[in-house]
C-alpha cells in the first residue's frame, strides 16, 4: 500500500476487536496486584509481550513522565493509547521499509541517484529533474 501523497502519514490506525482484546488481556496479566494500573516494570513486561523487545530507560521514562501523578501507574486507557501509537508507528516504519525495498532494485541497502530518479519517475512523473536532485541531496546529508 502506497500513500497517495508523498510524505503523507497514514490515517489513525484502529485495532481489530481481537487485537484490542489481546491488549486488554496483556494489561490485566501484567497488573499483578489488580490495582488497575501498571508500574514501570509491569509496563516493560507488557511491551515485551506485545512487541517482543524490552523498552529502553529513555522510552520507559518518557511513558512514566506522561502518567498522571495522582495514580500509581499507567491506567488501562493510557496503556491502550500508548500501544495503539506504538503499533501505528510500527506499521508506518514497515510501510516505509517496503517502499524503500521496492525501489532498491539491486538489494544494496541504499538508493543511488539513478534508483532515486527511477522511483520518482514512477510516483511523480511530472516532477522536474532539478527538484529530484535537490531532494536526493537533502536526504543524502
Amino acid at each position: 500500500m502506497f500513500f497517495s501523497q508523498a510524505g503523507a502519514r497514514p490515517r489513525m490506525w484502529e485495532a481489530s476487536p481481537s487485537e484490542y482484546k489481546k491488549w486488554v488481556e496483556v494489561f490485566k496479566a501484567c497488573d499483578e496486584e489488580n490495582k488497575g494500573c501498571l508500574s514501570r516494570e509491569n509496563f516493560k513486561v507488557a511491551v515485551v509481550m506485545l512487541f517482543g523487545y524490552k523498552p529502553s530507560k529513555i522510552e520507559a521514562d518518557a511513558v512514566m513522565s506522561s502518567v498522571d501523578p495522582n495514580t500509581s501507574g499507567i491506567l488501562l486507557k493510557e496503556f491502550l493509547d500508548i500501544v495503539r501509537k506504538k503499533k501505528e508507528a510500527q506499521l508506518y516504519r514497515n510501510e516505509i521499509r517496503h517502499i524503500f525495498t521496492a525501489f532498491d532494485r539491486h538489494y544494496r541497502g541504499y538508493l543511488t541517484l539513478e534508483d532515486f530518479k527511477k522511483a520518482f519517475k514512477q510516483v511523480a512523473p511530472k516532477l522536474s529533474e532539478r527538484i529530484i536532485l535537490e531532494v536526493f541531496r537533502f536526504f543524502k546529508k
